[in-house]
């Protein structure tokens, strides 16, 4: 029996999807949280909390791409071509925060605010359009022989937009969580107390979506709900709930850091869910992963390629954090 490189494949793009999103997700939301604390010295700290590891973060986001153009070179190109908009904005977004990442220590007192505001409004700017590319993937493309036959404002519609903005409140929380994870004292408790009202906003995204997706699609409310598949997809909310309860639960407790490994499991949970609803499908709604697949040749050829890069890339990001582990103090700096 052969192997399923359409179906490694897609595990692979899965994976890497799935790392961008829990690690850059936290560094995007301390951008978010940034004008919640306008002291210089706490903005320092929350910034040293991830300067060492945010570009190494990225990295997944371009093995994701990369991996989508070797193995399913069709849904590369629609993709790309239906959302061309917004992943430019994405992508102006991540490089204003990259810069003001940089910049903002060597600036003068005069001009820091100025890469402040880039901080900000970069990672608003990226997180938002994010989730609107995923809103819009969610509701499928139109596609005609092997092209897209859609509009180039199709994203522009209320579901992409509704992501767009519960994203912004699922990396606030996974930003404010890794701040309780990495700060102490006054700042620990603000972020904390953030982090609290976060969870509710996010909680309230899932459901609101949860709903929204079945009403909407009529292919994704027969995945969930067909019987016998409801019993099988059943932990899912449950595992929802429970992760959230605990999750404040360990907040209030004054945990350290139960409630960053919590959010973990929920972003993990609504990324499963989502995943279950489209599957197997790389174009939504109809266009599957074997039928968008590049010939077996090209992907076993790349898959050789990508057995030797992944490793290097986790071993790398394990010594990373480890290196960087522990709580970051006042006057604590990585430049």
């Amino acid at each position: 029996m052969g192997i399923d490189l359409p179906l490694v494949w897609a595990v692979i793009i899965l994976f890497g999807v799935m790392m961008y999103v829990i690690m850059d997700g936290f560094d995007l939301g301390i951008g978010l949280l940034f004008p919640l604390f306008p002291d210089k010295r706490d903005r320092d700290v929350m910034m040293n909390t991830v300067a060492p590891v945010w570009d190494g973060n990225e990295t997944w986001l371009v093995l994701g791409g990369a991996a989508l153009l070797a193995a399913f070179p069709l849904a590369y190109s629609v993709i790309l071509e239906a959302l061309t908009l917004p992943l430019v904005l994405m992508l102006i977004g991540l490089i204003f925060r990259g810069v003001a990442f940089e910049f903002r220590f060597k600036a003068s007192d005069e001009r820091r605010h100025l890469w402040d505001k880039a901080f900000v409004i970069g990672s608003a700017v990226a997180t938002f359009f994010q989730g609107v590319t995923l809103g819009a993937f969610l509701n499928g493309f139109e596609v005609r022989d092997g092209r897209f036959v859609g509009g180039a404002l199709d994203w522009l519609a209320p579901f992409p937009l509704f992501v767009g903005v519960g994203l912004l409140a699922a990396y606030g929380l996974l930003g404010a969580t890794w701040l309780v994870m990495k700060t102490e004292g006054d700042l620990e408790r603000r972020v904390r107390r953030f982090a609290r009202y976060l969870v509710w906003a996010v909680l309230l995204v899932i459901v609101i979506i949860s709903v929204w997706t079945p009403l909407t699609h009529a292919g994704i409310r027969d995945r969930w709900l067909a019987w016998p598949r409801l019993l099988w997809f059943a932990p899912v909310p449950l595992l929802v709930a429970a992760s959230a309860y605990g999750l404040v639960r360990s907040l209030a407790a004054g945990r350290q850091i139960a409630p960053f490994l919590l959010t973990l499991a929920l972003v993990f949970l609504a990324y499963s869910g989502l995943g279950i609803s489209i599957w197997p499908n790389v174009i939504p709604p109809s266009i599957s992963i074997w039928d968008a697949a590049s010939p077996p040749q090209s992907m076993g050829f790349a898959l050789v390629g990508a057995l030797f890069i992944i490793p290097i890339i986790l071993m790398y990001t394990a010594m990373s954090y480890w290196v960087f582990r522990g709580k970051v103090r006042h006057g604590d700096g990585y430049h």
